[in-house]
C-alpha cells in the first residue's frame, strides 16, 4: 500500500508540474504571437486582445482540470482499496 501511495504522489506531482509547464509555454507563445500580429495590424488589436484573453482562460482551465484530477487522486484515491 505504501508503494501505491508513493506512486500516486509522484503521479500527482507530474500532473501538476507538466500541466503548469504546458500552460506557461502555451500562454507565452500566444502572447508573443499577439504582440507580433498587433504590431503588423494595429487596427485589429482590440479584437485580437479579446480573443487572446478568452484563449488564455481556456488554457488555464485545462491546467486547473489537471490540478483537480491530481487532487482527486491525492485525497480520494480510487486505486487504494479501503481496509486493505
Amino acid at each position: 500500500m505504501a508503494n501505491v501511495l508513493g506512486l500516486v504522489a509522484l503521479a500527482c506531482g507530474l500532473i501538476v508540474g507538466l500541466g503548469a509547464i504546458g500552460a506557461s509555454i502555451g500562454i507565452a507563445l500566444m502572447g508573443g504571437k499577439f504582440l507580433e500580429s498587433s504590431a503588423r495590424q494595429p487596427e485589429l488589436m482590440n479584437d485580437l486582445q479579446t480573443k487572446m484573453f478568452i484563449l488564455a482562460g481556456l488554457i488555464d482551465a485545462a491546467f486547473l482540470i489537471g490540478v483537480a484530477i491530481a487532487l482527486l487522486f491525492a485525497f480520494a484515491n480510487p486505486f487504494v482499496v479501503a481496509g486493505a
